[in-house]
């Protein structure tokens, strides 16, 4: 694989990444409303999933899901479902206050799972990375699945790196309304609208099995 493509390559999954979609907008707002630390958690656990993602892309098995209407939509609608459950927790804790750049492991842990199983209930994710990835693949050289699988390892890093920036800024910006619970109340409202939203997009997307 040439070096132009990969730099081709990585600036589009910058720009992809930098784009507002579903994955940024939630770091945003577990970063706003728990603190950095959260938001890199989040990030990390959504990152691990785009793992899953590549290498099932890599290696065709992506192309079942393609294949296979019913397994997409219980897929995906289950990830809305998960999604909902998550937006309920929030207006359920949204009288809450957390101790802003400190939160607790086993809390960190829970956000990590959460990001990674949002990012596995999503099959347009899926999709999508089957639909990015052999772009930029030169059959010629051979070994398509490990370019990619490197295509995809680029991503990820990239994404974790993008993704801490930004919970680093959002979590500052958080940290300046930690003293207002009621400001604090209705970030946790946004939080909730966000995740129902990104459900929403899930279930009823233009994306669907061609």
């Amino acid at each position: 694989m040439e070096l132009q493509s990969l730099l081709s390559f990585l600036t589009v999954a910058m720009l992809l990444t930098i784009a507002p979609g579903p994955d940024i907008v939630f770091v945003i707002t577990q970063s706003v409303s728990s603190g950095r630390r959260a938001g890199i958690a989040t990030s990390l656990g959504l990152c691990t999933g785009l793992l899953v993602h590549t290498s099932l892309a890599s290696f065709g098995i992506s192309e079942l899901l393609r294949h296979s209407p019913t397994a997409f939509m219980i897929l995906k609608y289950t990830g809305a479902i998960y999604l909902f459950y998550l937006a309920w927790q929030s207006l359920r804790d949204r009288n809450k206050m957390e101790s802003f750049g400190s939160s607790p492991k086993c809390k960190e842990s829970s956000l990590y799972k959460q990001g990674i199983l949002m990012n596995l209930l999503n099959p347009k994710v899926a999709l999508f990375f089957l639909a990015l990835l052999p772009q930029f693949v030169n059959s010629r050289t051979g070994n398509v699945p490990f370019q990619m699988l490197l295509l995809g390892i680029i991503f990820i890093v990239q994404a974790v790196f993008i993704f801490s920036l930004v919970s680093i800024f959002a979590g500052i910006f958080g940290e300046r309304l930690k003293n207002n619970p009621k400001i604090y109340k209705y970030i946790n409202y946004t939080k909730a609208c966000v995740l129902i939203l990104i459900g929403i997009s899930i279930a009823f997307g233009e994306l669907t099995l061609k």
